[in-house]
């Protein structure tokens, strides 16, 4: 079993992404709505070269989310790629890879640093689907997180961070869902970990992609918020097909367990956990 600390932070980029709404929304009560339907469009337009990686960032927390907002600044310190941010406009937890029938309006916002985005009246899959099929973003990576809790075990396939990343790559495009463990005290996830597990994931992964090379699948990784101590390292699992006797609420970053079978039990010793994930829920 494989468990490793991470440590690694990547180089500066120096990253453009201008956004511009094409197209003027009408409603019956307001002139200067920035909402789009089927005739209106929102246009993304990013300046990168040919060789440059572009990732697609989204969550089911919501655009404006704590997670998604602590990505998105440390991939701006990434070289080599740029970000598009495309992302449900309320927290649309527990969805799965659930879609709605029909349009999905979308309109031009920022995450909580100012980072241009893309708000989407709809689940996590939605906002994937607008992405790609809509607004056009040529995604060589789909990066669905931070989670604000954890999505392991049994928790898959709830999850609108995992069903995002499924929705990505049943259609051709790798993808990683990341969550991040949610505590009471001190009050908010550890997501500055968190952010370090992504990067060090990507750097791993950065020349497969940029190749094409790397495998249309879903891989999630799990991150402790550790009360006492610090994260033991990542530990590449099977994903659990039950909790078993674990409270995932509860994890011992002190632990002195090895070898953890799957993603629970390495979750709740102190691990972060690394699994595949299916492309199609369970049952």
């Amino acid at each position: 079993m494989i468990a490793r600390l991470v440590v690694r932070r990547l180089p500066l980029l120096a990253l453009v992404v201008s956004m511009a709404l094409v197209g003027s929304a009408c409603s019956s009560g307001s002139d200067d709505s920035s909402e789009t339907s089927g005739t209106e469009e929102v246009t993304l337009t990013t300046v990168a070269s040919a060789d440059t990686v572009e990732i697609l960032v989204t969550n089911d927390d919501g655009v404006g989310a704590e997670g998604i907002d602590a990505l998105v600044e440390a991939l701006q310190g990434v070289d080599g790629v740029t970000v598009t941010v495309v992302a449900p406009a309320e927290n649309q937890s527990g969805t799965s890879d659930k879609t709605t029938d029909g349009e999905v309006a979308s309109s031009e916002t920022t995450t909580a640093s100012g980072y241009p985005a893309v708000a989407v009246e709809g689940f996590p899959a939605d906002s994937v689907n607008v992405a790609l099929n809509d607004l056009g973003v040529d995604a060589d990576l789909v990066i669905s997180g931070i989670n604000d809790g954890q999505n392991n075990g049994p928790l898959v396939d709830l999850s609108g961070t995992v069903g995002a990343a499924r929705t990505a790559a049943r259609q051709g495009v790798p993808a990683l869902a990341a969550s991040q463990q949610s505590v009471e005290e001190p009050g908010v996830p550890d997501f500055e970990t968190g952010v370090t597990f992504v990067l060090d994931w990507l750097d791993e992964h950065i020349d497969l992609i940029a190749a094409g090379e790397l495998a249309a699948e879903v891989e999630s990784l799990n991150i402790p918020t550790c009360e006492t101590g610090t994260v033991r390292g990542l530990a590449e699992v099977p994903t659990a097909t039950d909790t078993g006797a674990h409270n995932l609420g509860e994890t011992n970053c002190e632990s002195t367990l090895e070898d953890p079978a799957d993603d629970v039990e390495a979750f709740v010793n102190g691990f972060a956990s690394l699994s595949p994930v299916s492309l199609e829920k369970a049952g």
